[in-house]
């Protein structure tokens, strides 16, 4: 049996995977980053970019529709969509992907890991990687699968079928109404779908603002989206061809295919845990470092998703970032310092995870969405300025900011219109670096800008 050894050991090569292994690499380390499926992991290939690219069009065709003197009658032509997809896809080979590892100095390792003992990783082939220093888990997700009598025995969508998909189904019924299924709703109505989105809740984005999932409501509606609210499927069966769902209410609905988009869940269940004592299927819990709570000798990490802190991909490098300097300076025999907001420390997590929605119109929030106790005020505007008129006719937007009012920062903002994705990093840094409002006042928006819209939440709150 094969055996190679390396001071870290990566399991999961995704874009997590890969920034824990350079990081370690960087300081010093040898690093083997194992993957069983594609090297670049689900945002490269089913999540992050192809989704994003399937969106992009579409949005940009409805921008220019808002403007006068555009010719009418344009229309998205999906080939080209799904072409211009596959190319930020790399037409799903990861070639590029193992050629980075390579100038990286990272031993890129084809096999499904296993953990089977104390820095122990064993592969699908018998071959082992020990680590003298660290094994890493960045398994990332999977897609949750609710109770629904007979969804075990009907074809279904989950997000990787419908940002991979290169036909436009007839109709397209989508069970989730979270950043998942709103987003691919309105990809796939927009390129020509019937689209049917059914939500448990009154609104989309249950998580979010009342504002933020109405908006989003009617952006979809607008393109043909049919909700149905406050239901929820009973059950799925195959009819003449087709899927059908059985509402709550009653109603039942035919689709050529359905998409199951509610919510995700740490991939742990094959990894070997109950090896080291922990439950497989179980988030991995670890500290601000990645250090996973529960197994004796410090030498298990992990960051990502699989950890259940914040299931983004951004978050995720953010966490992997610290993991790998954590460990090459413990092998270096360095100070780790734990306070929050040093370098060794995923302090973020807690208090400033951005998130944007890529709908028309975006949402793009940082922070807290809501007030949480009564020291806290929460500001909304409409986003009504120069900007915002120049941007688009008819520029239809809101903005929140919720303030600590004993300390005069910003806990959280929430950006809801067109195009406001690209506001989001400065609400970031200003709740990152806890900017009090007073200073905030004198960094002034360029006008004509959305982002006027600033001086506006600040002149509301008494400044």
């Amino acid at each position: 049996m094969a055996e190679r050894t390396f001071d870290v050991v990566v399991i999961g090569g995704g874009a997590v995977g890969e920034n824990v292994a350079a990081r370690a690499v960087q300081g010093g380390l040898t690093a083997a980053l194992v993957e069983h499926e594609r090297f670049g992991g689900e945002c490269s290939y089913w999540a992050c970019m192809p989704s994003k690219a399937l969106l992009r069009p579409g949005n940009l065709l409805a921008a220019v529709r808002r403007m006068p003197g555009v010719a009418d009658g344009a229309r998205l032509d999906p080939a080209e969509v799904f072409a211009r997809r596959d190319a930020f896809v790399s037409n799903w080979d990861d070639g590029s992907q193992v050629d980075w590892a390579r100038d990286a100095d990272v031993e890129a390792v084809r096999g499904r890991a296993r953990i089977t003992g104390e820095r122990e990783v064993t592969l699908g082939d018998g071959s082992v990687l020990r680590a003298k220093h660290g094994v890493v888990v960045c398994t990332g997700s999977v897609p949750k699968k609710p109770p629904v009598e007979g969804l075990d025995d009907v074809r279904v969508w989950t997000s990787r079928e419908a940002t991979s998909a290169s036909e436009v189904p007839g109709t397209l019924a989508v069970l989730g109404a979270g950043v998942v299924g709103v987003e691919m709703a309105q990809a796939w109505a927009r390129l020509g779908a019937r689209v049917e989105l059914i939500a448990t809740g009154p609104r989309p984005l249950p998580r979010y603002p009342d504002f933020a999932g109405d908006a989003v409501a009617e952006g979809l509606r607008e393109d043909g989206v049919r909700l149905h609210t406050e239901t929820r499927a009973e059950r799925v069966s195959t009819v003449d061809g087709k899927v059908r769902v059985e509402l709550s209410g009653g109603t039942a609905l035919d689709a050529d295919e359905l998409l199951v988009a509610t919510g995700r869940r740490p991939a742990t269940d094959d990894l070997g845990l109950d090896a080291i004592g922990l439950k497989p299927g179980e988030p991995l819990e670890v500290d601000d470092t990645g250090l996973v709570s529960g197994v004796d000798g410090g030498w298990l990490y992990a960051a990502g998703d699989v950890t259940g802190r914040a299931l983004l991909t951004h978050q995720g490098k953010y966490a992997a970032r610290a993991v790998g300097d954590v460990l090459a300076a413990k092998a270096a025999g360095q100070r780790v310092d734990t306070t929050p907001w040093s370098r060794y420390t995923a302090t973020a997590d807690h208090h400033a995870v951005p998130q944007v929605i890529f709908t028309d119109p975006e949402v793009a929030s940082v922070g807290l969405t809501e007030a949480g106790d009564d020291r806290h005020r929460l500001l909304d505007l409409d986003i009504a300025v120069a900007g915002s008129a120049l941007h688009a006719d008819g520029y239809a937007g809101k903005a929140r900011i919720v303030v600590d009012t004993g300390r005069e920062v910003l806990l959280g903002v929430t950006f809801v219109g067109q195009d406001v994705a690209e506001m989001l990093h400065a609400a970031t840094i200003a709740v990152v670096g806890e900017v009090p409002l007073r200073r905030l006042w004198h960094a002034v928006p360029a006008f004509p800008t959305i982002s006027e819209v600033w001086l506006r939440l600040l002149e509301e709150y008494g400044l």
